[in-house]
């Protein structure tokens, strides 16, 4: 399949269809057994996680709640604890940005779960990468807060033109994220469908899976 530069694309289909596993061999932590992953003219498939044009979003936000604001985020920048000058600026810039300024030295396990939400983004953020890969990463707030998420992800993506792929099981949530969908269904992609075509006319696998 081929998708857009600059697209937010939503990939759905059953539990165990493949999803995750596909966003694995994107992200480098899976070899394919056959095919390759190109992002613009450049192959992926010899490259390291690290050294990939992608940043991931994972469910469970992946931050270490005994460390501070800063300190999570400025993981994205380096892997020592002491930042310089430079360095602060850029996560004081990101966390203004998804509205958390202020919160630099409070520890992520005394956060909400909107706000820890937002630190995760923000460090997806400052990685500066161009694809972002989504994993339900808000599957676990309330439908206010996800609705409130799931815009400040397609407004910063838009700003800085980032491709952008979300798994998610909540069709509600691919109809307004994303104007496209990957169907994964048996461990094959299909599409990429107009995402409101794909959930009026579902196929039977979709069918069976959202319940209609």
């Amino acid at each position: 399949f081929e998708i857009d530069e600059g697209a937010q694309i939503a990939i759905i289909g059953p539990s165990g269809a493949g999803k995750s596993t596909l966003f694995d061999a994107l992200a480098g932590f899976l070899k394919p057994v056959s095919g390759t992953i190109h992002w613009r003219d450049l192959a992926l498939d010899a490259l390291t996680p690290g050294k990939r044009p992608i940043a991931m979003l994972f469910q469970d936000n992946n931050l270490f709640p005994h460390m501070n604001v800063t300190q999570n985020i400025g993981l994205a920048l380096t892997q020592k604890r002491r930042l310089n000058a430079d360095q602060k600026a850029k996560i004081s810039r990101v966390l203004a940005r998804v509205g958390l300024d202020g919160l630099e030295d409070r520890r992520v396990s005394e956060l909400s779960g909107g706000q820890i939400s937002r630190v995760a983004l923000a460090r997806l953020l400052l990685q500066d990468r161009p694809v972002w890969l989504l994993d339900e990463p808000f599957s676990a707030l309330g439908p206010g807060l996800k609705a409130e998420m799931l815009a400040l992800v397609a407004e910063t993506a838009s700003e800085s033109n980032a491709t952008v792929l979300m798994i998610t099981h909540d069709p509600k949530d691919a109809a307004r994220f994303a104007d496209s969908s990957l169907l994964v269904v048996d461990g094959e992609v299909q599409g990429p469908f107009e995402t409101q075509d794909l959930l009026s006319n579902p196929p039977d696998a979709l069918k069976r899976y959202l319940g209609t």
